[in-house]
């Protein structure tokens, strides 16, 4: 058998391609858009297995699959995505956009229940004119006019729900819908444009526009591209502000999740104008927003607005959900490797420590330095009495209560591409298996074995049924921090390959085929605000292990706007140490590695898969500050004539096994 391995480097942002949606095996993009690298493959396609199958569960039999009980007094029958007269605005689809990919991927039938009556009530809603969704005034939120019936926002959330819906079910009543609903959108954003009612429709209008290039993609209505045009024009202006503003050096210039849902917006445009401003901008915004604001566990300060990137900072939950979409969206659409990387940094460290093992709680802000979790007001830009960063259900605000479901569902979809040479793409590394159409539409599966984040090694088995032998290319990412990975097939070592790149297979494959992908994973530091370093590994960010003392409180002062109970979390070992100031070499050989058997669930301080050792001392000038650390010392620290503190031994574990935790450390001599 001969191989034939072609290297693609990360594919060039401006690339096309000469597939179109009548070659592909899937619906791709239809001229004049620029065919994208990778296609989304049907929901239900990939079946995720390991620790995140696990995850998923956890999420089935927690708050995402119990929220209507939970949180009856807006995920009941009045509310008005139910055609009642209550709740008409977010929260509703926010949980249903979690809510329904998780039901299709498990295949779950009583989830499925629930999904169905939001979407049915949604299909039938729609009225002459084209409109859907509520038309009852509900003053919800404070600022909003009476008049918000109609408000563009809302509707931007189920539109992605009917996308998702019509990817599971084929349904072409979805199609029905959304093509009059444009056709309504076209006709009254003139009078009436995306921040008529509110400003939110305006800094996320992205998502409007994705849909509508989707729908494009299915029918070729010429009318959806003038609609797409009148949208990009309307929506706030990301592309000027990342290339030709400092508006993301500045705290307090954006909302942070406005932030992580808009940014996506020059992107999505890009598909119909491919200039390579939208690429630039996307790239200067990210670089702006790491260095600026962002923290070790891949996010930035939003605590509402953007607030720098001193660790006590908080950083919200929507904000890691709303920025992994972002992400799986622009990988999708570039296949520029860094937004893989990107988006593995935020799974694998800031998702899972902000929700509890259960799925039944969650803090609304997480600290990259997190050492007391009590009821106490910080120093953020909005505090909700003093509870956010407790877990709870309600506590801080309860926009994550109903947004943060989609997280990990999303992710598991987003594992695998279809691709736009009629191959098959594994991009974000996790166990599942995939089965796809390939070729001149032949039905694969890939089975991917693997305890990534958490080990280097991942290995993918074909099976084919219906062919004994398959000619199609395989594509698999390189990530950044791997300095040289390998690639075998069937045994045989093929290809040495060099970092940040995607590798492309082409090849004849059969029945049986075992691709082994291993990615090398060493120790490294990264330095953040006052100096202070990240101890990396792979894709993980370690975390000091801190002994814990959890309080379940009853919430006797405001349960309804709170909840009633939440949990507080306070440290029983110290957490005050700097790291011994060592160069790259020598810290790397100072760090030992302790490997234990990769439990069902990882996502814990007692189950942590993997801990390091460090040599440390402690900081007794560093101490609580608002049940919080105190300034960060500026590294390196000297302490001369100051008494010589014992290097001590510290415990390091994936940071998001853990609760409370020091991930930027200072230095010290």
């Amino acid at each position: 058998m001969k191989f034939k391995l072609l290297l693609a480097l990360v594919f060039m942002l401006g690339i096309n391609t000469t597939a179109n949606s009548q070659q592909a095996n899937y619906t791709s993009s239809r001229a004049p858009l620029r065919q994208n690298p990778y296609i989304e493959l049907p929901l239900g396609a990939i079946k995720p297995q390991g620790w995140l199958r696990e995850m998923l569960i956890r999420q089935k039999n927690g708050a995402t699959g119990k929220l209507d009980e939970l949180y009856p007094l807006v995920m009941n029958q009045r509310n008005g995505w139910l055609g009642g007269d209550g709740d008409q605005w977010e929260r509703g689809p926010y949980w249903i956009d979690g809510l329904l990919p998780l039901a299709y991927i498990l295949q779950d039938k009583a989830l499925i229940a629930k999904v169905k009556p939001w979407v049915e009530w949604s299909i039938k809603s729609q009225q002459p004119d084209g409109y859907f969704g509520p038309s009852k005034d509900y003053p919800y939120e404070a600022g909003i006019q009476r008049d918000n019936s109609r408000d563009w926002w809302p509707k931007m959330v189920m539109l992605k729900v009917l996308k998702q819906y019509y990817m599971a079910t084929n349904d072409k009543r979805v199609i029905s819908l959304l093509t009059n609903y444009f056709k309504y959108q076209l006709k009254e954003l003139p009078a009436k444009p995306l921040d008529h009612w509110t400003f939110w429709a305006r800094l996320r209008g992205g998502d409007n526009l994705m849909v509508v290039y989707w729908l494009y993609n299915i029918t070729g209505d010429k009318f959806l591209l003038d609609l797409a045009d009148l949208l990009h024009k309307q929506t706030h202006n990301f592309t000027g502000e990342f290339l030709d503003t400092d508006m993301l050096t500045r705290m307090g210039s954006i909302h942070g999740v406005n932030l992580a849902q808009g940014m996506k917006e020059p992107l999505i445009y890009y598909q119909h104008h491919p200039e390579q401003k939208y690429l630039e901008a996307m790239k200067k915004g990210f670089h702006d927003l790491t260095k600026y604001n962002g923290m070790a566990h891949g996010l930035y300060g939003g605590d509402e607005s953007l607030h720098g990137n001193n660790p006590t900072q908080g950083s919200e939950l929507c904000s890691a959900v709303e920025m992994m979409f972002t992400l799986e969206s622009s990988l999708e659409i570039t296949g520029d490797v860094d937004y893989a990387d990107r988006l593995e940094k935020i799974a694998f460290n800031a998702l899972p420590t902000q929700t509890t093992e259960d799925y039944m709680n969650r803090q609304y802000f997480q600290q990259a330095n997190q050492v007391m979790l009590t009821r106490h007001v910080h120093n953020f830009d909005v505090n909700h009495a003093g509870t956010d960063v407790v877990y709870g259900l309600l506590s801080g605000f309860p926009c994550c209560t109903s947004n943060m479901h989609q997280g990990w569902p999303k992710f598991a979809q987003n594992l695998w591409y279809a691709t736009a040479d009629r191959g098959i793409a594994a991009l974000v590394y996790s166990a599942s298996e995939v089965t796809a159409k390939v070729a001149d539409g032949k039905e694969v599966t890939f089975k991917e074995e693997t305890n990534y984040p958490f080990d280097e090694n991942v290995k993918f088995t074909l099976t084919s049924k219906k062919a004994k032998v398959l000619s199609f290319p395989f594509h698999l990412r390189i990530p950044a921090w791997c300095k040289s990975a390998v690639v075998k097939v069937n045994g045989q070592e093929l290809q040495q390959a060099k970092c940040n790149q995607i590798i492309k297979i082409d090849r004849q494959w059969k029945n049986g085929d075992v691709v082994e992908l291993q990615l090398p994973m060493h120790i490294y530091k990264n330095f953040w605000y006052e100096n202070s370093v990240s101890v990396e590994r792979g894709p993980l960010v370690y975390a000091l292990k801190v002994g814990e003392e959890t309080k379940l409180v009853k919430n006797d002062k405001d349960p309804i706007a709170y909840g009633k109970e939440y949990i507080e979390v306070r440290p029983t070992t110290p957490w005050n140490y700097g790291l011994i100031a060592l160069d790259d070499k020598k810290f790397q050989q100072s760090i030992s590695i302790d490997k234990k058997a990769i439990p069902v669930y990882p996502w814990t301080p007692d189950n942590a898969p993997l801990i390091l050792k460090a040599k440390a001392k402690r900081i007794p000038s560093w101490t609580l500050y608002n049940d919080m650390t105190g300034p960060i010392p500026f590294s390196v620290i000297y302490n001369e004539g100051m008494p010589n503190q014992p290097e001590e031994v510290i415990t390091l574990i994936p940071y998001g096994c853990s609760r409370l935790r020091i991930s930027q450390f200072p230095q010290v001599r």
